[in-house]
């Protein structure tokens, strides 16, 4: 007699709102139950005007030597940057526009960044991160003397920061988001309560050690021993431990394998 499959998970997506509304609508495409659970909330920039003058100052001719590097460190950061720009902006000839993942390429493609133009890991790569990022900028040129800008939120892992600057290039920040604790409305405070109620009944998509952070101020003293953690990142997944998941899988942060590893597990 064949054993009787698990019964299938909910996926709790806990991306900020616009994002996570995306893979939400994705994760339903392949066939995955997911629900909105957003853990992080985002805010626009908190100085317009002065974004507006950093990339006015990246193209050739502005007040500072041009740009040969603009790096997102997000989505989010992506689309702060493009929200806060006039109508008719253009991309700085030349300068290399660098993303860690698809979905912040996404965002630089649909703003009309020159395709040409955009650095990011492989799509086969094993993980998206600085690290891979490294592995396809570090050769492509000498990057002594060159300007590179950072555009995030505030604060941050500076790992990409410090491998470009041990190799000469003049590295800047610039916030382009903000990011704060989740503000969930009466659904999703419901929705909380289920998951911690049926752990076995749901699988916590973790994209960001913050938003583990907030979690845990979300339900203190929650016990998360019978709960699943599907992880994007390796710290992400240490994050998941130290908080007491019972079951942390570290994954790549895409639907697709997101759907085959809940697939997996109910079989």
């Amino acid at each position: 007699m064949s054993p009787t499959p698990a019964p299938a998970r909910c996926a709790l997506v806990t991306r900020p709102r616009a994002q996570g509304a995306a893979w939400q609508q994705r994760l339903r495409a392949l066939g995955v139950q997911a629900e909105l659970l957003p853990l992080i909330d985002i805010g626009p920039a908190p100085d317009p005007a002065a974004l507006r003058l950093w990339f006015a100052g990246l193209a050739a001719g502005g007040p500072f030597q041009p740009a040969a590097l603009v790096m997102f460190v997000s989505p989010n950061a992506a689309s702060g940057l493009f929200d806060a720009l006039p109508a008719g902006w253009r991309w700085p000839e030349g300068a290399l526009a660098a993303a860690t993942g698809p979905g912040t390429v996404a965002v630089l493609r649909a703003a009309g960044v020159p395709p040409g133009l955009i650095v990011a890991p492989p799509e086969d790569a094993a993980q998206f991160d600085s690290e891979a990022l490294w592995a396809v900028l570090a050769p492509m040129r000498d990057w002594a003397g060159q300007r590179v800008g950072i555009v995030r939120g505030e604060g941050g892992r500076d790992w990409l920061a410090t491998q470009l600057r041990a190799a000469g290039a003049r590295v800047g920040f610039v916030q382009s988001y903000a990011r704060g604790a989740p503000r969930l409305n009466p659904d999703e405070q419901a929705l909380l309560a289920r998951a911690l109620a049926q752990p076995a009944a749901h699988a916590w998509l973790l994209s960001s050690s913050e938003s583990i952070d907030h979690l845990a101020a979300l339900a203190p003293g929650a016990d998360w021993s019978g709960a699943l953690a599907m992880a994007s990142h390796p710290r992400i997944a240490e994050r998941a431990r130290a908080l007491g998941f019972g079951q942390v899988i570290e994954l790549k942060p895409t639907p697709e394998a997101v759907a085959e590893a809940l697939g997996t597990l109910s079989a």
